[in-house]
Formats: structure tokens, C-alpha cells, sequence
């Protein structure tokens, strides 16, 4: 139990004051402390299930340029799977879901359905991501996909770049993974 005392020669409301000074430095000092933690998430289900975590940034070249910057979570596949986006906080901004017949966007309480992963990408960042791509480059598979080159030379240290030129604006995706790839 925190105790706080302070000298009796002190008057009610000075005491008063200073004890609400440290119980608000302390829960400050809490909160931070909480929002710094990152507890890695176990993926549901199978434990051959495939699972990434890291911190993404994707740039669309449009008028204006649209940046996004996040952390994430993905598991599955191209067919199933899950991608959870946090904000550096640790606040969840986005949780997309998909199977073969949907999939389900819940993001700011509220929840839309999508009739695959793809569209769904497209429409929550601006940019179409290569879902099927991505999981290939996370493999180490390098290729292009629907107009995305993608740099998998830093991969061994956890970093992956790509490219969209085709179709504009072009776009920059870099992820640098929590744990690099063996």
C-alpha cells in the first residue's frame, strides 16, 4: 500500500495539494509505463499457425501525400487470416479478418465487410497491398504482383521494402519485423 505522509506543520490545504501532485505524477508514470509494454500475442487456434509482428509504414504519392505508420500483427495466409494495426501506444486501430468468402474490417468500433482481403486493404489505406504478395516476400520469396517490386535484400535483419509504380500514385511499403527471418 503507497503511504503518503507529510510533515503536520504543514497547512490542510498545501498537504492537500501536494499529495494530488504525487498520486498524478504516479498514475502518469503508470499509464506510460502500461503503454509501453507490448506482450506478444499468441496466434489462436493451431501453433503451426504462420505470425509476424513488427511496425509498417506505407506512403502513397498522391496530391497530397498520404502517410500511414503503424504496428502490426499478421497471421495466417493469403486465404485466412488476421492483421491487427497499433498505434506506437499500443492502441488498436484496425483488426481485418478474412476467409475464402469475406472479410470483416473492425475499426473505430464500428464493423464492415469486404468481399476479400484486397478490397478491404485498399479501401482503409488508400493503396491496393498485395495481401498473397506479402505473405511470399515474409517467406523470403522476392517477385512482383500487381505492379510491386519488392527489396528483399535486409530480410536476414528483419527489414523489407517494396515498391508500387504501376498503377499510380506509386507507393512505399517498408515493415521492419519484431523478429527477423531465420
Amino acid at each position: 500500500m503507497l503511504s503518503l505522509s507529510f510533515a503536520d506543520t504543514a497547512p490542510p490545504q498545501r498537504r492537500n495539494l501536494c499529495q494530488r501532485i504525487v498520486l498524478t505524477a504516479l498514475l502518469l508514470s503508470l499509464s506510460m509505463l502500461t503503454a509501453c509494454m507490448h506482450t506478444p500475442r499468441t496466434p489462436a487456434g493451431s501453433a503451426q499457425a504462420e505470425f509476424w509482428s513488427g511496425r509498417l509504414s506505407l506512403q502513397v504519392h498522391s496530391e497530397p501525400v498520404q502517410y500511414f505508420s503503424a504496428g502490426f500483427e499478421l497471421k495466417g495466409s493469403p486465404a485466412q487470416g488476421e492483421l491487427l494495426l497499433s498505434s506506437p501506444l499500443g492502441n488498436n486501430l484496425l483488426a481485418a479478418r478474412w476467409t475464402p468468402l469475406e472479410a470483416v474490417l473492425e475499426e473505430a468500433g464500428k464493423t464492415r465487410k469486404f468481399s476479400n482481403i484486397d478490397a478491404l486493404i485498399e479501401q482503409s489505406t488508400g493503396a491496393a497491398l498485395p495481401v498473397a504478395a506479402l505473405f511470399d516476400w515474409l517467406h523470403g520469396k522476392p517477385g512482383q504482383q500487381q505492379g510491386w517490386t519488392a527489396d528483399l535484400g535486409q530480410l536476414a535483419q528483419g527489414r523489407i521494402s517494396a515498391q508500387r509504380s504501376k498503377p499510380l500514385p506509386r507507393a512505399d511499403l517498408r515493415m521492419v519485423l519484431d523478429r527477423p527471418a531465420p
